[in-house]
């Protein structure tokens, strides 16, 4: 190309108006609030009735009850070789608070270990139930005969169960219901002749299976509960029952948790960066957000408060195939009829839970709640929660529950009127200025959870995720 072309090329290339680049500063730009990512609906928060706490605890009485406790055993495994934690056969019911030590060791060495593969009977309906068996790893399915000679399955076992520490006290029992593998398992066995020897060894742990039998026979009600006497359908002058409500000596407290931050602001940046949006109000509305996510995180996952650690062990269910089905949302509803508020379901469980519905060719129709269209089954709105963790195998787990203290359901916990209230039971605390010209605020929420009556609430345990048929 000629110094004449490129002359000719410049020319024509010449800015003819002025560029939008250098426009733009003499432009006023229209700007957004800062956005937050992980901001959510937290449908929790929103729908769980609040409940006045004006001192700091809040106590549940409930009627005395004889149910022990039927908690979940742990294990350790060293490679393929695993055992029971002495400790945890104390979650067995017939060994709930005995802290013998070395009785508790010896027990557990004497679980055998078996590796079975799927479709195997572990027990058998009719045959002598002379053993205890722990589940270490697995799902197994409890079948039992209905009345017209068909199988059923009653109950589905997973990582923790245990099954039947009747069996073991008394003699001659059978088992009413066939054991069967519906996955690979390790189980641990205990035979009642190695449990007897151990019984006859220690005084100690004879006298604690003594005082067992003893609550066990004390009269209760369905619930476990300690029976109220009564009368109904008689005639003439019979002799009515005299009887009184017995209550709970050691009722459960819970103190309100806080979480807590202290935002910084630097003085300048306060005073001077205000326009159009005030810079401290923004930054303490995003810490305030930041704040309530932890909050709805603590409600779901904290050991102590947390809804997921505080369902009842008996109104925790497992999945009967794997993914979450319509039929294991039935068994949710069986364990929450009464007055069943809504689910709550991490958002890859909802998507697992429709796939499974369009399998079966099952639309459920939604609800709408306040405006929003909600997934739905039978009528029971199914809320997201994001909190709700997944585990690295995929699993996750679904909450049903019923709320309202006037339903004897799952309450939350706050107190209001606190002081320098920001929001109900949030405060804005001024901290003060120090030497580098920075403002400090303290910000604090205050909130707890409590479930009433267990039957409040259930829990859908190890629900796959992300499967494909």
């Amino acid at each position: 190309m000629t110094d004449a072309d490129k002359s000719a090329l410049e020319a024509a290339q010449q800015q003819m108006s002025l560029a939008t680049a250098a426009a733009r500063n003499l432009a006023t730009t229209t700007k957004s609030p800062p956005q937050m990512q992980g901001i959510t609906s937290r449908w929790l928060l929103k729908l769980l009735p609040w409940v006045e706490v004006s001192g700091g605890v809040y106590r549940v009485n409930r009627r005395l009850s004889y149910a022990v406790g039927d908690g979940r055993v742990t294990f350790t495994n060293v490679g393929a070789k695993v055992q029971v934690i002495p400790q945890e056969l104390a979650e067995l019911p017939m060994l709930r608070g005995f802290d013998d030590v070395e009785t508790l060791a010896a027990l557990a060495a004497r679980f055998v270990q078996k590796d079975l593969a799927a479709g195997v009977v572990i027990v058998e309906a009719g045959k002598p139930a002379d053993s205890i068996c722990l589940i270490a790893h697995g799902k197994v399915e409890r079948i039992g005969e209905g009345k017209y000679g068909d199988q059923s399955v009653l109950d589905v076992l997973a990582d923790g169960d245990h099954f039947s520490y009747e069996a073991i006290l008394e003699d001659n029992d059978l088992w009413e219901f066939t054991a069967r593998t519906v996955t690979p398992c390790t189980v641990l066995t205990l035979e009642q002749r190695v449990f007897e020897e151990l019984v006859a060894q220690s005084e100690a742990l004879q006298r604690h299976l003594e005082r067992f039998k003893a609550r066990a026979s004390k009269p209760r009600d369905k619930d476990g509960e300690a029976e109220i006497q009564l009368s109904a359908g008689h005639h003439g002058e019979q002799q009515l029952p005299g009887t009184f409500v017995d209550y709970e000596l050691a009722p459960r407290e819970y103190e309100l948790s806080v979480a807590q931050t202290v935002l910084r602001i630097h003085t300048r940046v306060a005073d001077l960066y205000n326009q159009p949006m005030n810079q401290t109000e923004e930054q303490l509305r995003l810490t305030i957000e930041a704040l309530r996510e932890r909050q709805e995180h603590e409600l779901i996952n904290s050991r102590e408060i947390g809804l997921l650690h505080n369902a009842d062990f008996s109104q925790r269910i497992h999945t009967r195939s794997g993914p979450p089905t319509p039929d294991d949302f039935d068994e949710l509803l069986a364990l929450v009829w009464k007055d069943p508020g809504f689910f709550l379901a991490h958002p890859r469980t909802i998507a697992a839970f429709g796939q499974e519905c369009n399998r079966r060719g099952i639309y459920p129709e939604g609800v709408d709640v306040g405006g929003h269209e909600v997934p739905a089954w039978r009528g029971i709105p199914i809320f997201p929660c994001s909190k709700i963790p997944i585990s690295e195998q995929r699993t996750s787990s679904v909450l049903l529950m019923r709320t309202g203290a006037d339903k004897q359901g799952v309450v939350g916990l706050h107190q209001t009127g606190i002081p320098d209230e920001y929001q109900p039971s949030l405060s804005v605390r001024f901290m003060g200025i120090n030497d580098k010209a920075i403002l400090s605020y303290l910000v604090s929420v205050y909130y707890s959870a409590a479930v009433l009556v267990p039957d409040a609430l259930a829990v859908l345990e190890n629900a796959e995720i992300g499967r494909h048929s």
